[in-house]
C-alpha cells in the first residue's frame, strides 16, 4: 500500500485507504485461477479494471480543480488522466496479473512433473504461492512502471507539473 500521506496532505481515496486494494483484485484472481470457474478471474479483472478507471478520473477532477489559467486546465487533466490510467493499468493489471498467472502456471507445471501430490493438494499449493507472491512483486513493479514512463511516455508532456502516479 501507498505510504501515509504527510501531515496536513489531503488523504488520497485511491491511495491511501482500503480502495487501494482493489487494484490487487486480479492478482488474488490469478492465485485462484486453478480453483474457481474463469469467470471468477474475469471478475476480478472487472474490479481491478474499474479501479483504475475510477482513480484516473478522480485525477483527472483533481487536475481540473486547481486553480490556474483556462487555457492549460485541459491538458493538466488530460496528462492527470492519461499519466494514472497508463501506469496503473500496467502496475496495477496487466504486469501484476501475468507474473502472478506464470507463476501458477509455472508451480503447477513443476509440482505435476515433481511429485506425486494429488491434483487438489497442488491446485492449493499453487495458489498459496500466487497469493504468497503479490506482496514481494508489487513495489519492484510499481518502480518499474515509473522508469518506464519516465524514459518514455512522460517525455512527451507538456511542461506541466507531472502526475505522482505511485
Amino acid at each position: 500500500m501507498a505510504e501515509p500521506p504527510p501531515r496536513g496532505a489531503e488523504r488520497d481515496l485511491f491511495r491511501d485507504t482500503w480502495v487501494r486494494y482493489l487494484g490487487y483484485a486480479n492478482e488474488v484472481g490469478e492465485a485462484f485461477r486453478s480453483l474457481v470457474p474463469a469467470a471468477v478471474v474475469w471478475l476480478s479483472y472487472g474490479v481491478s479494471s474499474s479501479y483504475v478507471l475510477a482513480d484516473a478520473i478522480d485525477k483527472g477532477k483533481k487536475a481540473g480543480d486547481v486553480p490556474s489559467p483556462e487555457a492549460g486546465r485541459s491538458t493538466r487533466v488530460t496528462v492527470a488522466v492519461v499519466d494514472t490510467f497508463v501506469w496503473q493499468a500496467l502496475a496495477s493489471v496487466a504486469i501484476p496479473g501475468f507474473t502472478i498467472n506464470r507463476v501458477c502456471a509455472a508451480s503447477l507445471y513443476i509440482l505435476g512433473t515433481a511429485t506425486r501430490w494429488p491434483l487438489s493438494v497442488r491446485k492449493w499449493t499453487t495458489t498459496a504461492l500466487g497469493l504468497l507472491v503479490i506482496p514481494v512483486i508489487i513495489h519492484p513493479i510499481d518502480r518499474s512502471v515509473d522508469f518506464l514512463l519516465d524514459s518514455s511516455l512522460r517525455k512527451l508532456y507538456p511542461s506541466v507539473e507531472k502526475p505522482s502516479s505511485s
